[in-house]
């Protein structure tokens, strides 16, 4: 390769911010942080870019940088069938290699990527999530997201960042088009979306053309299907919305994804939550429910809530009990998944088929001693932080020294207080 080939090299952005199923999809961002930003419960793009749809030109040159990193990858035997984990620790060297080349044909910039700086007076609960909020990755980070891509099948792609549906179809087919040529080997691409944006902003038409140029599935925070929680978290949306949106974009032949977010209605609202959510989902029939607990943050207009006294937050055993109430009312055929870090429970099933074995989950739960419980709630709390950051941060392992053995880590000897509290540093570091 020439050095004016390598001055071309530059970093691409990628979306900090996707659903779970989607961590190892090649990501490309149409849009910058979120535009609406004002529910209560979220912690979310509050660092970072401010909110500002790009330009088709930006796009096209990331997918363009994006694929001219993945045929240097290539040519090096590097994320290519065979390739294994070992092949992450050829990326630094490449990466160094570019940044020289790149040096050589005199670019006037060096890509580094930088992680956006917390500010000094950020919550450290904030400051740890903030910290994965990256609007310049460097080659690097490039490097590592399309081999982790790679390694996954290299088969899905999302674009982000919070509503997708704000675009116009003509900009998503573009999109899409330009993305599909460049990487042929993609089959599923998916956004995130407003049900609002689908039903007021965006008419059938217009999700059928970006469903026939290649969009596969649009993923809604519908949180709740109570108008009273919609309204005091400022979700900006009605129980009405989700089900004219979420129909609308099945009509047009996308599949639907919703996130519910069990806790959401506090002690208040408990049951009418779980009630009334089950009434949308029973309306709307989406091709998946994905259940996210409800985590209070600091910082958050909810966390303020909670101290005026507005807002008193569900025991986990009553978010279990809400479980029930919503697995019990739900009528419609669906996916229930459960693949938030911040959930208690695998509640894994198809809907209404597995509802008696989901519900024997649950009262296997409800069945246990207080201690039971809590004892319970932290073995799964432990293995979601692992499973999400494969291993454990220096400040867990000091908390949790005097608890480990020769056979793992035993807390049946804590103290209810100690555990309650270790546990609650578990679930504050997972990214929900």
């Amino acid at each position: 390769m020439t050095l004016s080939d390598f001055s071309c090299l530059e970093p691409f952005e990628i979306c900090s911010i996707r659903p779970p199923t989607e961590n190892y999809s090649l990501t490309f961002r149409l849009t910058r942080n979120c535009y609406w930003n004002k529910c209560k419960f979220c912690p979310v793009y509050k660092t970072g870019a401010r909110f500002s749809k790009r330009s088709l030109a930006e796009v096209v040159r990331d997918i363009e940088r994006a694929k001219a990193l993945d045929d240097q990858m290539r040519e090096r035997g590097i994320g290519v069938p065979g390739c294994t984990e070992a092949d992450y620790d050829k990326l630094p060297a490449l990466a160094d290699e570019i940044i020289q080349f790149r040096k050589k044909a005199g670019c006037e910039r060096e890509p580094v990527g930088t992680i956006t700086a917390s500010p000094d007076d950020m919550d450290p609960r904030l400051a740890w999530f903030s910290s994965w909020v990256n609007d310049q990755p460097s080659l690097l980070d490039n490097l590592t997201h399309l081999l982790t891509w790679r390694l996954a099948g290299g088969k899905t792609c999302f674009l982000g960042d919070a509503d997708g549906l704000i675009l116009k179809p003509e900009f998503m087919s573009a999109v899409l088009n330009t993305v599909k040529a460049r990487f042929p080997s993609l089959e599923r691409f998916t956004i995130y979306g407003r049900t609002k944006t689908a039903a007021r902003q965006r008419s059938l038409a217009d999700l059928q053309a970006m469903a026939l140029a290649g969009l596969n599935r649009v993923h809604f925070g519908i949180e709740s299907g109570s108008d009273n929680v919609l309204d005091f978290i400022n979700k900006g949306e009605s129980s009405a919305d989700h089900i004219e949106g979420c129909l609308k974009v099945k009509e047009a032949g996308l599949s639907c994804s919703v996130y519910i977010m069990p806790g959401l209605g506090g002690v208040k609202y408990s049951d009418e939550h779980a009630r009334e959510t089950a009434r949308v989902i029973n309306a709307v029939v989406p091709d998946f429910v994905r259940l996210r607990t409800l985590e209070i943050f600091p910082q958050t207009t909810l966390e303020q809530a909670v101290k005026e006294g507005e807002f008193t937050e569900c025991s986990e055993e009553q978010i279990v009990r809400e479980l029930r109430t919503l697995i019990g009312g739900i009528s419609a055929e669906t996916e229930l998944l459960s693949d938030s870090a911040s959930n208690l429970l695998n509640l894994y099933g198809r809907l209404p088929r597995e509802r008696s074995r989901l519900l024997k989950i649950i009262d296997d739960y409800l069945a246990l001693s207080e201690r039971g419980k809590r004892i319970f709630s932290f073995h799964s709390r432990l293995e979601s932080f692992q499973n999400q950051y494969g291993g454990l941060t220096k400040d867990i392992w000091k908390i949790l020294a005097p608890y480990i053995t020769d056979n793992g880590i035993d807390v049946r000897t804590c103290p209810d207080d100690a555990l309650e509290k270790i546990t609650r540093l578990l679930r504050s570091r997972l990214m929900p």
